[in-house]
This record gives structure tokens, C-alpha cells and sequence, in this order.
């Protein structure tokens, strides 16, 4: 008796080790999975991106022609020089943010979890999508509460969850006459935890797909790869959290997001 219990000890550490192991592959195939899906939303932003960067590169040819040509002057107005070259500077940033919002699109990331501010993460993802609602025509608006929601989390996972909210409720509402097309963006409270809400105007969910709509490979659109609220579903439940869809009575429909809070705010 004492040979064989000798002998299993080994056999259950091996045991334990190959389910880690696997689990580490099930991570670093799902962080991949989620990449390809990230590159697929970049390539559908290409063309707004390129228009967010060539708008303030415009502006920065413009202003360092107009400086250039002042600064022949015998005696150039200071006041107007560094008002110039204050514009150029903020364009120069605005640029820079474009660049560095689309380079941790792409990047990849592992579930590396610090201490965030959840809001902060919904203000950045709501500038990074003002340009794509123009060109979706959909009017995005957002009450974001004033108060910080640390939470424990990936910055570059939470927002390409939110990416995908935003785009799935545009494409939600593509059928709708433009003065129709309203998405919200909305952060709260909610006891020990920070929820960030997603709302369109679009025709809905069918009722008995509020649940289907997150398992791997369904979509309802005619293109789709059904992973995107899959793997934001993923993610989100990696941290800790919790998403849910369901309608709104007034049309249209809304995802939740509920992360526990990292620290409590008074």
C-alpha cells in the first residue's frame, strides 16, 4: 500500500501541472484570438483614422508655412508667433494620441492587471470614437460620473471591449435614418462596483438570444466572425466582472458592464 501511495503523489503533480499548462495555452490562444479581432476593427477604422491624423498634420503644414513666412518679417508680432506655435504643438498631440490610441489597439497585450480608472478609460475610448461616429453618422452621447472607479484591469483589454460595444450599436442602428442613430455611453457607481452601460436605438434582440448573442460564432451580422462578444465576455469575466445585454423598452438595446471597484471611494 505504501508503494502505491508513494507513486501517486507524482502522477497528481503531473496532473496539476498539464492543466496549468493547458490553461496557459487557452490564455495565449484567446489573447490572440482577441488580437486578430482588434485587428479586423482597425481595419474597419482605417479610413477615420487617416482622416483624424491628416486633419491636425494639415493644420501643422499650414501654421509652419504661415510661421515661416512671419518670421521674414523685419519685425514679427511675438503674440501671433506663439500663438502659432502653440496651435502647432496641440495638433502635434492630437496626432500623437491618434497614433498611440491605435498602436495599444494593436499591441499585444497579456491580462496583466494594475490599479485603473475606469472612467478615465471610458473618457479616453469616447475621444478615440468621436471621429468614427462621424463617419457613422450616429450621434454618440455620454454621462460619465464625476467620481474616480479604480478597478483592477487591463487598459488595452477594457478598451477594446468598449470599442466593441460602440461598433456593434453602430451597426446596430446602420438601417435607421441618421437623426435616429443615438448611442450612449454611461458610468456609475453601483455598491462595491464601477458598471459602464452601452445603449442604442436600434430594433433590439430577440428575446430568446439575449443569452446566445455571447457564445463563440454567432453573429447577426451577415459578415461577422460571432467572436467579438465572445472574447469581450472573456475578458470581462477574467477580471472579475460581469456583461449582460437585454432591451430597451423605448427600442433599441443595452450591455452592461459591472467590474468589482479595486478601493472604495468615499
Amino acid at each position: 500500500m505504501a508503494k502505491v501511495a508513494a507513486g501517486a503523489a507524482p502522477a497528481d503533480r503531473w496532473s496539476c501541472m498539464s492543466v496549468t499548462a493547458i490553461e496557459v495555452q487557452l490564455r495565449q490562444r484567446l489573447a490572440e484570438v482577441a488580437r486578430s479581432c482588434r485587428y479586423s476593427v482597425a481595419g474597419e477604422l482605417t479610413a477615420t483614422i487617416a482622416h483624424e491624423i491628416n486633419q491636425p498634420l494639415g493644420a501643422i503644414l499650414a501654421n509652419s508655412e504661415t510661421l515661416e513666412a512671419m518670421l521674414q518679417s523685419p519685425a514679427p508680432d511675438l503674440m501671433e508667433l506663439r500663438e502659432i506655435a502653440a496651435d502647432i504643438r496641440r495638433d502635434s498631440q492630437r496626432a500623437a494620441d491618434v497614433i498611440r490610441h491605435l498602436r495599444n489597439l494593436l499591441k499585444k497585450s497579456t491580462l496583466e492587471l494594475r490599479e485603473i480608472d475606469l472612467t478615465e478609460q471610458v473618457r479616453d475610448a469616447i475621444h478615440f470614437f468621436s471621429a468614427l461616429a462621424v463617419a457613422r453618422n450616429a450621434n454618440v452621447s455620454s454621462s460619465i460620473g464625476p467620481m474616480p472607479l479604480p478597478v483592477k484591469g487591463n487598459a488595452v483589454q477594457l478598451h477594446q471591449v468598449i470599442l466593441n460595444l460602440v461598433v456593434n450599436a453602430m451597426d446596430a442602428m446602420s438601417d435607421l435614418p441618421v437623426d435616429q442613430r443615438k448611442v450612449s455611453i454611461t458610468t456609475e457607481r453601483v455598491e462595491n462596483s464601477a458598471e459602464v452601460s452601452v445603449s442604442d436605438t436600434g430594433s433590439g434582440i430577440p428575446p430568446d438570444k439575449l443569452k446566445e448573442i455571447f457564445a463563440p460564432f454567432f453573429s447577426t451580422k451577415q459578415e461577422g466572425m460571432g467572436m467579438g462578444l465572445s472574447i469581450a465576455r472573456t475578458i470581462i469575466e477574467a477580471h472579475g466582472g460581469q456583461i449582460w445585454a437585454e432591451n430597451v423598452l423605448a427600442g433599441g438595446a443595452v450591455f452592461h458592464i459591472r467590474l468589482p471597484l479595486a478601493t472604495f471611494p468615499d
